[in-house]
């Protein structure tokens, strides 16, 4: 075994064992070179004066060669922060700039220990890292009934681990944390579980209120103190994006530094907050008391940058902090906040006029981009092709009855028609069964 991991390993084992037995075999096996290139190449960077002959990457005038195709539509910025390299960590001031806007908006993250977070290709990328890093064959990976299905791959196909769901919403319309509590508690026996919170909730829209976040706190340390090692993954894709009385956080500051057997992981970015979808620019934190445990899984979390993907696009990471440190940044995101807001209000309003009443009912939502119907007559994936074929209306069918809408994608005045015209496909395929 390589001496360095040797090294990470007995940091991690030595400050927190439960983190350790947390770790997948690839976990425990990966690091990040200390002696390979890229370590030579920035020693190199600070002593090469005359010739610095290390990195792959082509020069003309001490500066990067470029081609004026590419650099005429890039003019506004220095092509020392577009076409280099990216460390694999990512841009240290994007990191910090990050870091900091994290603490504005979660004021629970304050005062407790937590990594400096590192930038992934997004957020699928840093669910694949949480993968790689803590899931083996077997471990049971814990989500609701009503989740993004990319989960299933990244952790399911990719890792081989056992996924566990339970019921989204309780008989009550609450989220079901006692339905999280007993899903952990199953675990007992293995002794690991790895739990991915994401809220607001793709597909439904849901993020629970502050009460209910409380309620999934304890589920988490029922099954700590139950002796089971819990990997708490905070899945903040649309964070930010709460338009009724909801938790206004992520549920990664309530988890940090909370019990010895959780390890809160934090996966974000800009991708919906700062509405940069193709920008793939994300970012993985961890909570711990023990700021060698957090050196250490950096140290790790880099190394599986480095094994996979190398490091992120440097252009992509410039464009995200130059809006980072915009005067204007927040108010203009507060701007399209506000629109994306009107029309989850709009979309509720529709939905609560008792138009559609005899075709669907609808799953809560008070956030995100999302919504979801529950159909009452026909099936969900017969409407979706239907409103496809007929009308040129595009949804995503889920099982049997859920048919999810993204509101976000659709502007404010032609809400009506949209719900009218899948109301109306409901209609055609009562009408055909009916004969």
């Amino acid at each position: 075994m390589n001496e360095l991991v040797k090294q990470l390993n007995a940091t991690i084992e030595q400050q927190n064992p439960y983190v350790y037995s947390m770790l997948s075999g690839l976990g425990k096996a990966i690091y990040f070179p200390k002696e390979g290139i890229l370590s030579q190449s920035a020693e190199a960077k600070a002593k090469a004066k005359k010739f610095n002959a290390t990195i792959g990457t082509a020069l003309e005038q001490g500066k990067p060669m470029y081609l004026k195709a590419i650099q005429e539509t890039l003019g506004a910025y220095d092509p020392n922060d577009i076409y280099p390299y990216a460390p694999p960590e990512g841009k240290p001031a994007l990191r910090k700039a990050w870091r900091d806007k994290m603490l504005v908006e979660n004021p629970s993250m304050q005062g407790k220990t937590y990594s400096n977070p590192i930038v992934t290709n997004a957020l699928t990328h840093g669910l694949s890292i949480v993968a790689d890093l803590f899931a083996d064959a077997g471990d049971a990976v814990i989500f609701p009934d009503k989740n993004w299905e990319n989960y299933e791959l990244c952790f399911g196909v990719r890792r081989g681990a056992e996924i566990v769901n339970f019921p989204l919403y309780d008989d009550n319309n609450r989220f079901n944390a006692a339905g999280l509590r007993d899903a952990v508690l199953a675990q007992k026996e293995k002794g690991k579980a790895i739990v991915i919170l994401n809220f607001p909730n793709n597909p439904t829209g849901y993020t629970p209120t502050a009460e209910e976040g409380k309620e999934i706190v304890a589920a988490l340390v029922a099954g700590a103190e139950a002796g089971i090692n819990i990997v708490a993954v905070t899945d903040d894709a649309y964070f930010s994006l709460f338009f009724e009385d909801s938790l206004h956080e992520s549920l990664f500051g309530q988890l940090a530094d909370l019990h010895p057997r959780i390890l809160p992981v934090k996966v974000d970015g800009a991708t919906k907050e700062e509405f940069v979808w193709g920008f793939r620019v994300g970012f993985i934190t961890y909570a711990s008391q023990s700021e060698s445990l957090l050196s250490a899984l950096e140290q790790k979390t880099t190394g599986i940058i480095r094994a996979t993907i190398s490091s992120g696009p440097h252009p992509s990471q410039t464009f995200v902090l130059r809006a980072l440190q915009s005067p204007d940044f927040e108010a203009q995101r507060l701007e399209k906040f506000n629109i994306m807001k009107s029309r989850a209000n709009r979309t509720k309003q529709l939905l609560d006029s008792g138009k559609f009443d005899s075709a669907w009912t609808y799953y809560p939502f008070n956030s995100g981009y999302f919504m979801c119907l529950r159909l009452k007559t026909v099936d969900a994936e017969a409407l979706r092709a239907h409103l496809l074929d007929q009308y040129g209306v595009g949804t995503i069918a889920l099982g049997a009855t859920d048919l999810r809408v993204a509101f976000s994608c659709i502007e404010v005045e032609h809400l009506e028609q949209l719900f009218d015209t899948i109301y109306q496909g409901v209609g055609d395929l009562e009408k055909a069964s009916a004969k």
